[in-house]
């Protein structure tokens, strides 16, 4: 299929930056927090999804992620997230799997989750041991019916209770996901798609067939992809102005991509092996609108590795951001390391 649209590297950049709020912070508010968790936030680091809402949001405080409009759930690829409570079918019944074996397991471990839990909340281990499952994690599998919440803070096992199934039909919930995605990744492509939310592709496939004319297929410095056709206007406005500086944690949606999508973010390789490391990815430092470095945090220290030389306002505003992080349990002042380039 020929393309009709062509999208330059900034345009696709600027883009991401003005629907995440990376560019101007959401003053805070329930709808800022959705829109912040709009493809989700991923927690699996803890408390790596209240930093991704400081990055967008005004406001936002160490409590934050326990605003009663949002919730945790087992997310795309059973990872930890943080979603509004009103979006959990997205997250859960958007990925529930179509093959019948696959199917079965799933329904299967809910319902015998629900037996064992009776209106109780558990450990994930008290669950399994309970359920006679040897490996916790299989609980998990139940979390694309949408009927387990989860709450985890980190330091110890999370905490599971049932709750009624969502009232949305699982494949206007995978369609719905597709859109978030897009709208945060975009743009993208099926495959792409289908490796964020951890589903096979054939269903990846399958949802942007089924959203149809709603897309536009656009031709972008890596290859063509597709963009939500209502989005287009947003890549073609003129770039607004940067922010100074974000400190993005591991597992932001700015980052969280794979393949030849990693590309587009961050041109040079040496620097991308930096930033997606084959074991704990760091964060991802944004200074006026470019990923130029990582940075990792220890209790209250919080060490800076930039990729190019910075200028002294921007490093002054890295400090600043750094500063303003909503670190749940730290007393002191954050310190700021640089690490040589």
């Amino acid at each position: 299929m020929a393309t009709t649209v062509e999208l330059t590297r900034p345009e696709i950049l600027a883009f991401r930056r003005r629907v995440a709020g990376l560019d101007e912070r959401l003053p805070r508010g329930q709808e800022a927090l959705r829109s912040a968790a709009w493809a989700g936030l991923q927690d699996s680091m803890p408390r790596a999804a209240l930093l991704s809402m400081h990055a967008r949001v005004s406001g936002v405080e160490p409590t934050t992620w326990e605003d009663a409009s949002l919730v945790q759930v087992w997310g795309p690829r059973f990872s930890a997230y943080v979603v509004a409570r009103r979006d959990v079918a997205v997250f859960t019944l958007g990925r529930l799997p179509d093959e019948p074996k696959a199917l079965a397991r799933a329904r299967d471990t809910a319902a015998r989750l629900a037996e064992v839990l009776a209106g109780r909340r558990m450990t994930q281990d008290e669950a399994a041991r309970a359920m006679g499952k040897g490996d916790p994690n299989r609980l998990r599998y139940a979390a694309p019916t949408g009927t387990v919440l989860i709450r985890w803070d980190g330091a110890r096992q999370p905490e599971l209770w049932s709750v009624p199934p969502p009232e949305m039909e699982p494949q206007e919930a995978r369609l719905e996901l597709a859109r978030r995605y897009l709208h945060v990744f975009g743009p993208a492509t099926p495959e792409a798609f289908g490796k964020w939310a951890g589903m096979s592709r054939q269903l990846g496939v399958a949802a942007f067939e089924e959203l149809g004319d709603s897309l536009t297929l656009v031709g972008t410095p890596i290859g063509k992809a597709w963009i939500l056709s209502r989005d287009e206007p947003l890549f073609r406005a003129a770039p607004g102005t940067t922010a100074p500086a974000r400190l993005l944690p591991s597992g932001d949606t700015w980052f969280l991509l794979h393949g030849p999508d990693r590309e587009l973010l961050v041109p040079n390789e040496p620097e991308r092996r930096t930033l997606w490391t084959s074991r704990v990815w760091p964060g991802a430092l944004l200074v006026e609108g470019e990923t130029v470095g990582t940075w990792r945090r220890a209790a209250h220290l919080v060490t800076i590795q930039p990729w190019r030389r910075l200028s002294r306002p921007q490093r002054e505003a890295v400090e600043a951001e750094a500063g303003s992080l909503p670190l749940p349990g730290i007393d002191r002042s954050v310190e700021v390391r640089w690490e040589p380039r």
